[in-house]
């Protein structure tokens, strides 16, 4: 039987240096009851010595109540020079309140004779009276030694000793820190070989993702003997970034048998990274193991064919211990197999030699030889199934649409008109935005609403142009992607190609607005 490693998350403090990234106070109070519900041992928010920001949050967390959770707050070892009861950063660590204190010092000769501009005997002295300080206040401390990495590489008996100081002062956790990112995983295991052999504490280890070693670092380590690993869920953070927890946590307890987070919490490890990633404002990339959305996705004929046969063919685990699913992008390279598993998700009955699955097949090669591509689309594809397959009434008609671009004022902005007919009746609508696609967008949907109402439930959240031929300059042709949601938090994704930015826009918003209304049950009104 595996150990328990203890999942130490820094999102709040370390990933929030990340460029980009900037957390309100109410961010990272959602953030926290995030971190918490997924199970993870320790969440470090903030200095609360460095910024009013954390010193606000802090207050509110008081109120918080958590699971499973520790909250730490983080701040340097006491100044040089300076008793710890003086120390301002000291005191702003107690001022929060939390259980857990995490605190920072020098284990790199060459930080304290250059940066600190002090004796080695100082260094370890703000170290253990920092330590011995907030354990007598009824802290529990976790001790960071900063650059051990490359300390223990240029002086060991240094970054060690910056270990012992901690030891004496009372720590609970000895953290090695790779500050640099610099290490490798040979380096790791010689170093924590030496510290264990060294120290009866518990032993911690964050990295950074510099080198691209941070996860293998963090396994290497825990498999020595590590018993805590540091990193932010989705692995942003300061310049390259930190270990990626979500990585970490699957590789540990989906392939090695160690327990991270509760065993039942497991499954919400992908849906807690896309919610993190939509707190933070970051777009959580297709390809990050175990969360992303392609990290089960199989476009090649002959890797999807093999899932669809025995899905332990291409693929290392199984995607929905992790809460995610595998995914078939509609392409052409794509076999028919799995075009065939796109289609039963709509037509559940429909057979592989049924001559509309085949038509549909050649529908899709005829659409991607024109610049169209359904990766990433999967309302229009699912539209293009059902109006081979099952053909429905048209829920309206476009007669025209006009769009007028204005420049005035050092200010851009444009105005759409748009007459539809539905059913019998005739619709024309105006309407203004901050852009084309915007004006028509707000158009349309102003002349729809007034027949389905439903479609005010619905919003444009993201909007993407691709030119598909570089060489032809502005006569060149463009693919629209439209991301629209709805209230529940549902999102769909369509496409259109024209050599109109408009037209393209115009056929991706069609769709979208189609695909609303066949999900929301709607009826076409009778025609004439």
């Amino acid at each position: 039987m595996k150990s328990t490693v203890s999942i130490f998350d820094s999102t709040l403090r370390d990933g929030a240096q990340g460029h980009g990234i900037a957390f309100s106070v109410e961010d990272k109070l959602g953030a926290a009851r995030l971190l918490d519900a997924l199970g993870v041992a320790y969440i470090e928010a903030g200095n609360p010595g460095s910024n009013p920001k954390d010193e606000e949050f802090f207050k509110r967390a008081g109120a918080m109540k958590l699971e499973h959770a520790r909250l730490s707050a983080f701040g340097s070892t006491r100044r040089k020079g300076l008793r710890p009861e003086e120390d301002e950063n000291l005191k702003a660590l107690l001022k929060a309140q939390t259980p857990c204190c995490t605190l920072f010092g020098k284990a790199w000769r060459f930080h304290v004779d250059w940066v600190l501009e002090t004796t080695p005997e100082e260094n370890f002295a703000m170290i253990e009276e920092s330590c011995r300080f907030l354990k007598s206040q009824g802290r529990e401390v976790i001790f960071d030694a900063e650059h051990f990495f490359d300390g223990w590489k240029d002086d060991p008996a240094f970054a060690l000793e910056a270990l012992e100081a901690a030891a004496r002062g009372g720590a609970d956790l000895l953290c090695l820190c790779d500050t640099n990112g610099g290490a490798f995983p040979e380096e790791v295991k010689a170093a924590m070989e030496q510290v264990r052999a060294r120290f009866s504490l518990p032993i911690g280890v964050h990295f950074h993702e510099d080198c691209g070693m941070a996860t293998a670092n963090s396994v290497a380590a825990v498999r020595t003997g590590a018993s805590q690993v540091q990193g932010t869920l989705l692995g942003f953070g300061e310049r390259c970034g930190n270990a990626n927890l979500s990585a970490v946590i699957g590789d540990l307890q989906c392939k090695l048998g160690f327990t991270c987070i509760p065993q039942e919490k497991i499954k919400l490890l992908s849906s807690t990274a896309r919610a993190l990633a939509a707190i933070a404002n970051w777009e959580l990339p297709h390809g990050l193991p175990y969360v992303g959305a392609d990290a089960f996705s199989h476009k090649a004929g002959m890797h999807a064919d093999g899932v669809l046969k025995t899905p332990r063919s291409f693929e290392h685990i199984d995607p929905y211990l992790v809460g995610n699913a595998r995914r078939f992008p509609a392409s052409e390279i794509s076999g028919r197999a799995v075009m065939l598993e796109k289609i039963r998700r709509a037509f559940p009955d429909i057979s592989l030699d049924a001559q509309s699955a085949r038509q549909v097949l050649a529908d899709l090669k005829d659409l991607e030889a024109g610049g169209y591509q359904f990766e990433g689309a999967d309302a229009s594809f699912e539209l293009l199934v059902r109006k081979r397959l099952k053909p429905f009434p048209p829920f309206f008609e476009l007669l025209y649409y006009h769009i007028y671009s204005d420049y005035g004022s050092g200010k851009a902005g444009a105005s759409a008109t748009v007459k539809v007919r539905v059913g019998e009746e005739i619709q024309l609508m105006a309407a203004e935005g901050n852009g084309p696609v915007n004006a028509l967008d707000r158009a349309l949907r102003k002349a729809l609403e007034v027949f389905y109402p439903v479609l005010a439930d619905v919003k444009l959240t993201d909007y993407k142009v691709r030119v598909l031929d570089s060489n032809s300059a502005t006569a060149a042709g463009v693919r629209v992607l439209i991301t629209s949601s709805v209230h529940s938090g549902e999102s769909f994704t369509t496409v259109g190609v024209s050599g109109d930015v408009v037209a393209a826009s115009w056929k991706a918003l069609e769709d979208s607005m189609e695909y609303l209304l066949l999900k929301a049950g709607q009826q076409a009104p009778a025609g004439e």
